[in-house]
């Protein structure tokens, strides 16, 4: 499971974390009845500490994306079927808004942002070809 967390964004580390798990199960790379990663497990992947990656589990428990097994860990739920595309589009899109309204008062231009986020992308995909 690839979860990037950003200390720069100024979205809460657990939020990351919770909008990540949603994202990875709406795009169907999370399977219903898939396991995550026990809290500890995750907590030192990700640099953070353990209770951060618990409220995030704890959040998408109430949210019916993920459900508990006791002393078994931490499962996506059947309920956590994909979203519809335009739901993620609308995800995607809020985001955006966030990111063009920080580069404009930032004053950098449209073009410079979507090259970035094309190094980025590239960036990502090499990282997941390597796991």
């Amino acid at each position: 499971m690839l979860i990037h967390i950003s200390t720069a964004d100024g979205v809460p580390i657990y939020l990351q974390v919770v909008n990540q798990i949603k994202y990875l199960v709406a795009a169907g790379r999370l399977s219903a009845g898939e396991e995550l990663p026990p809290i500890r497990v995750l907590a030192e992947q990700l640099l953070v500490n353990p209770n951060t990656v618990a409220r995030a589990y704890r959040e998408l428990e109430t949210a019916g994306i993920v459900e508990k097994h006791r002393t078994a860990g931490t499962y996506v739920s059947d309920q956590g079927s994909p979203l519809a595309r335009r739901e993620r589009v609308k995800i995607l899109t809020e985001r955006i808004d966030a990111l063009v309204a920080e580069a404009l008062q930032m004053n950098i231009a449209v073009d410079d942002v979507v090259k970035l986020v094309q190094q980025r992308h590239a960036a990502l995909q090499v990282a997941e070809t390597k796991e």
